[in-house]
């Protein structure tokens, strides 16, 4: 490994990571971290947190795969020579770095990575905060003869805010008008509205200034996620920025934040109240909460259509104020060795499946989607 100052490099011994179910905020089942710590150094970056290991000084110190290009090509083909079916969605970037930090201009690792992807003809998912993807905009362009999306993600479209709070990223300003590029180029965008910040960006009026952005822009969806503050490096770096910006708020965050939640999620009546106030922007701005299935249904296998619907239908009925299990169905059928269709005669031996959950999936089955799961994603149009 070569040590540069803040920068390290490295020879990573893998870079796809495959998870053991898809991702149905996401909808893949791949991702890669091509770096590791992210020079955006935003305030509230979950990355922070110990449990992923990233060494140095987050928000300065980066390690960089300079061999992710020849690894990729390498698990690629390993890919393709074991698969017979469409190639699965590859999310450019991970939880630890953000693929088009600052640090991309110079070694370029995120362009030749989807050139690559290109050349195979595989579908992306990219998230970023930077406007340095247009860089890379004619390879995406071409990516999308199969499948690209492109989401950003936003605490806020407050400019003044995201300087204080994302002091290394593109301002939510330049961050619309890349997505308003990328739709004029035919390609699926969304905006993914994570993490908001309690007390400070997530009051009725700033919440609702992003979606007027995001209908103005003809973005396909939007997906919120509240903050969460992980004991350790994370919540203790938040709470140093509070004290220095927003003390009177700290009495309220030792409320919201009780100690002793594993995901250092705020307390549940936060949540829920916030839950239905999305609800209610959705149907007026007609703006799916949910990477909407439909975009990709080509590029998912049977079972994982149905745990990404049904992964969706929970969180769609929960943010409603209604009972759901389907998240444990989904969360059941990854564990099971047989295909969907192997199932499909036996769909009541599934732990949590019952006769509505079972007609669901066999209306996936059948006919490619669900029309319960159409209703409540899209429900102004019912």
């Amino acid at each position: 490994m070569a040590d540069n100052g803040n920068i390290n490099e490295m020879k990573a011994k893998t870079i796809l990571r495959k998870a053991k179910k898809i991702d149905s905020w996401f909808l893949s089942r791949y991702n890669m971290n091509i770096y590791r710590g992210c020079q955006h150094a935003c305030v509230y970056c979950d990355g922070r947190n110990e449990k992923y290991q990233v060494e140095g000084d987050f928000g300065k110190s980066v390690t960089i795969k300079i061999n992710a290009s020849e690894l990729l090509e390498a698990e690629l083909g390993k890919y393709f020579e074991n698969s017979r079916k469409r190639p699965d969605i590859i999310m450019v970037g991970g939880g630890v770095g953000d693929s088009y930090q600052p640090v991309d201009k110079d070694y370029q690792l995120t362009k030749n990575i989807l050139t690559i992807l290109e050349k195979h003809a595989i579908p992306i998912h990219i998230l970023t905060k930077s406007n340095l993807i247009l860089r890379d905009m004619n390879i995406i362009k071409k990516i999308n003869n199969t499948k690209a999306i492109v989401s950003m993600s936003f605490s806020s479209v407050d400019d003044e805010l995201s300087e204080l709070l994302e002091p290394g990223v593109a301002s939510p300003s330049e961050r619309l008008a890349v997505l308003q590029e990328f739709k004029n180029a035919g390609i699926s965008c969304g905006m993914y509205l994570m993490p908001t910040i309690p007390y400070i960006t997530d009051s009725p009026e700033k919440i609702e200034e992003c979606f007027q952005k995001a209908s103005q822009l003809d973005l396909d969806f939007i997906v919120y996620a509240g903050l969460t503050l992980k004991e350790g490096r994370q919540k203790q770096f938040f709470y140093n920025f509070l004290e220095q910006y927003y003390p009177e708020l700290i009495d309220q965050y030792d409320d919201l934040y009780q100690e002793g939640n594993e995901w250092g999620s705020p307390n549940q009546d936060y949540s829920e109240s916030f839950g239905h106030f999305l609800l209610t922007l959705s149907q007026k701005y007609k703006m799916p909460l949910r990477l909407p299935i439909d975009l990709v249904n080509d590029y998912l296998s049977p079972k994982d259509q149905v745990i990404a619907t049904l992964d969706q239908i929970d969180y769609l009925r929960k943010i409603r104020g209604q009972k759901s299990s389907f998240g444990y169905t989904a969360y059941n059928i990854p564990k099971l060795k047989e295909d969907m269709y192997q199932l499909k005669y036996c769909l009541e031996s599934i732990k949590g499946v019952g006769p509505v959950t079972e007609r669901i999936i066999l209306e996936i089955l059948n006919k490619g989607n669900s029309s319960y799961y159409d209703k409540l994603l899209r429900s102004w149009s019912n």
